[in-house]
């Protein structure tokens, strides 16, 4: 086995996977845990991943831990860390999904619209990170990548929406509402867009649906304006019918 980084996969959205090439390379809990914070937060101090993966314990047992932990990962993946003393690091060889996904989003951020917008909607969809895993650090690493992906579908269906495509509208608003269910703005998109696709009560019922969950989860009411906007729809549909 090579002694660099060529050829490693890390896989964090959906499952934890860490590969070369095509073989699968199984390390325990404590080792993955190690290999994620570094696939997260970048290279770091080692009294700062001691203190952020054996919270409970003093520190100089946790630096035990650590040491241990970087020594098995070292023997068993060879390439995956740089040992940088008091620092360590992921090889920047290593292909890490998450890096890969937040960078299309940030690309999408800059430079809007390019490419298949359906490709990148489905790993939009299927990218939780790290599901199962509970530790403090990991959730509001969750949370925030969740928030990324709910704004990047908002932006799509927005886009779409004004480039009058509006089936890919529709995907994104739906993709952003399967993330958040009550995200009011991605509801008016996807209302928009049923509407301008004819399908006044395909919106009608999004509206329907998105009202009667608000007051079951929240007790409220949708806002004056996606309020007005289904008051418009129901107005077309009621002239429609007496045509």
């Amino acid at each position: 086995m090579g002694n660099d980084g060529y050829g490693l996969q890390l896989r964090l959205l959906q499952s934890w996977q860490l590969r070369r090439d095509t073989e699968i390379l199984h390390v325990a809990t404590r080792q993955q845990r190690l290999i994620t914070a570094l696939a997260i937060h970048g290279p770091r101090p080692r009294s700062y991943l001691g203190g952020l993966l054996w919270p409970e314990i003093a520190e100089p047992r946790a630096l035990e831990s650590l040491r241990v932990a970087v020594h098995l990962i070292s023997r068993q993946v060879p390439g995956l860390l740089i040992n940088g003393g008091t620092v360590l690091s992921l090889s920047e060889l290593v292909e890490v999904d998450l890096h890969s996904l937040r960078a299309q989003i940030r690309e999408l951020g800059r430079a809007g619209l390019n490419g298949n917008v359906f490709s990148l909607l489905q790993q939009l969809r299927d990218s939780d990170l790290l599901p199962g895993w509970y530790e403090d650090w990991v959730l509001f690493e969750q949370n925030r990548l969740q928030q990324d992906r709910l704004h990047a579908c908002h932006l799509i269906a927005r886009e779409s929406l004004l480039r009058c495509d509006y089936a890919s509208a529709l995907e994104a608003a739906e993709a952003a509402l399967a993330l958040e269910p009550l995200y009011e703005s991605a509801v008016g998109l996807l209302i928009e867009a049923e509407r301008r696709q004819g399908n006044n009560a395909a919106a009608l019922r999004a509206f329907v649906s998105y009202e009667s969950r608000l007051k079951e989860d929240m007790g409220l009411v949708p806002s004056e304006a996606i309020r007005r906007l289904a008051a418009d729809i129901a107005l077309q549909v009621g002239e429609a019918g007496r045509t």
